[in-house]
């Protein structure tokens, strides 16, 4: 049985899918104005854990993250200038091609941290239709009115508008009045804006279209989406009214993912998402990631210092989703410690003499009961809200068990078909035919006790670059 946190009901619960044993999934993915540092990274390859874990529970699962590549403005309250425009600016280009070229660089990055591609990763930009659909469902409802800026969701029409964050809506209405109001006629603070027009502070956007709203003062107007009805729209219309699972980082709580409910509840009368799951933000030096401090490192500089991406990957292993990590190169290195020892597990070659062992038939049935107790270990794990650092430390029971090494390899390997280290691309050693043969020699003569014989293959062996050691049923060979 899966349980999983629902942000929601703030408990675990356990999981029930709507459609039997198929997961429609959906994950705020970047704003694609920049370089996606490994805050960013830790987020996708937590959702990545997820997935894994859900196919490997026997679910199948349609995962959906998507691109924001219009819209989102500097303030997730509706205020300041669109992100990838203000890019577009300073880099001097289109803002298509900063979010072609951002996209880019974050899909080499998702590749080499060997993320599963999504059933679908649609970009904001490619849905302008059903956004204004959405728009227009709001307005028929009574849920949305126009001011000379925008058209906004009236927050007070909404019944338990703050059930997801159990936000104090009086001390955000009075915070948020603190603040400068760029359209003076809102009739709430609160009220968040579903479509910009090209007018007032949003006059010089450069990405905006014309679409004409029924019901309203203002029915044709250019403009262009605002950030949170974008998410509403693109999983409305590859997922469907209601989502099992909604995936963000806990950031997103009050503001974006509490009007994604509002909109996509009040234009469907549905109940958005079943199951709410917010990942805790990655620290560098136990302190926030920030460009001015020279702290907020993408895969890139990782792999400047020399670091492989399964490294960082490992190191995201270690923390809990619903748990802050916090990044230091001092624990990159001991991750990459960590992840080199699973690595010279899967890359021995394992030459057994079963025939030579009267042990190895007598304790197969055994030895399989206890690769089973290992899994039932893993499962345990993942099914208790996807606990990877619990799953991990069952990686390593195995490698410390009595247990012949190709079992254990085969047990590890299994487990990261979850865990995701691309440990089958691991290229075994190639043992010389002369070094094999003189391992089975002296395999029997540690049998017929003939141990001077024994000692003298060994040293053999080692001449020639390699070093045999014994286990409990046969032995194995490395290089040295």
């Amino acid at each position: 049985m899966l349980n999983v946190y629902n942000t929601l009901s703030r408990k675990k619960e356990e999981f029930k899918p709507l459609k039997g044993k198929t997961v429609s999934f959906y994950q705020c993915g970047p704003t694609v104005y920049w370089t996606q540092h490994i805050g960013n990274l830790r987020a996708m390859v937590l959702a990545d854990l997820i997935v894994r874990s859900l196919d490997y529970l026997g679910y199948k699962v349609k995962f959906v993250r998507n691109y924001t590549d219009v819209g989102h403005l500097t303030s997730d309250r509706d205020e300041g200038e669109d992100k990838l425009e203000k890019a577009a600016r300073q880099e001097k280009l289109s803002p298509k091609e900063i979010a072609d070229k951002y996209i880019k660089i974050f899909e080499s990055d998702t590749r080499d941290l060997n993320i599963i591609e999504p059933w679908r990763k649609p970009r904001a930009t490619a849905y302008i239709k059903e956004m204004a659909k959405l728009v227009q469902a709001l307005i028929d409802g009574g849920y949305a009115y126009a001011t000379d800026l925008a058209i906004y969701f009236e927050v007070k029409k909404f019944k338990n508008y703050n059930k997801l964050s159990g936000q104090n809506l009086e001390k955000n209405i009075t915070d948020a009045g603190k603040g400068e109001v760029s359209d003076p006629n809102k009739k709430s603070p609160l009220d968040f804006a579903l479509w910009f027009f090209k007018a007032g502070v949003h006059q010089n956007a450069l990405q905006t279209w014309k679409v004409k709203f029924k019901n309203i003062n203002q029915p044709v107007l250019e403009g262009f989406p605002g950030w949170h009805l974008e998410c509403s729209a693109m999983s409305r219309k590859l997922l469907g009214d209601t989502l099992d699972i909604h995936m963000g980082g806990v950031e997103h709580i009050p503001v974006h993912h509490t009007n994604e409910i509002a909109q996509s509840e009040a234009a469907s009368g549905k109940k958005f998402v079943d199951y709410w799951l917010h990942n805790e933000h990655l620290t560098v030096d136990g302190g926030k990631m920030a460009k001015s401090e020279g702290t907020s490192y993408s895969l890139a500089d990782i792999k400047k210092k020399g670091y492989d991406p399964m490294v960082l990957r490992y190191f995201f292993l270690q923390a809990h989703y619903r748990s802050k990590q916090n990044f230091t190169w001092s624990a990159l290195e001991g991750a990459k410690t960590a992840l080199d020892s699973i690595k010279d597990k899967i890359v021995e070659t394992h030459c057994y003499a079963s025939k030579m062992s009267t042990e190895t038939h007598v304790n197969a049935s055994l030895q399989r009961r206890i690769n089973e107790e290992y899994r039932k270990k893993f499962l345990s794990a993942i099914s208790d809200d996807f606990n990877i650092p619990q799953a991990l430390a069952v990686v390593f029971e195995v490698i410390k068990a009595d247990l012949p090494s190709g079992d254990k390899s085969a047990t590890i390997l299994d487990f990261d078909k979850v865990l995701g280290l691309g440990l089958d691309k691991i290229k075994p050693i190639k043992i010389p035919k002369e070094v094999e043969k003189l391992a089975r020699e002296r395999q029997k003569a540690r049998v017929d006790k003939d141990f001077k014989k024994s000692d003298r293959l060994r040293d053999e062996i080692d001449k020639l670059g390699y070093v045999v050691e014994d286990e409990k049923d046969g032995y194995k060979l490395k290089k040295k």
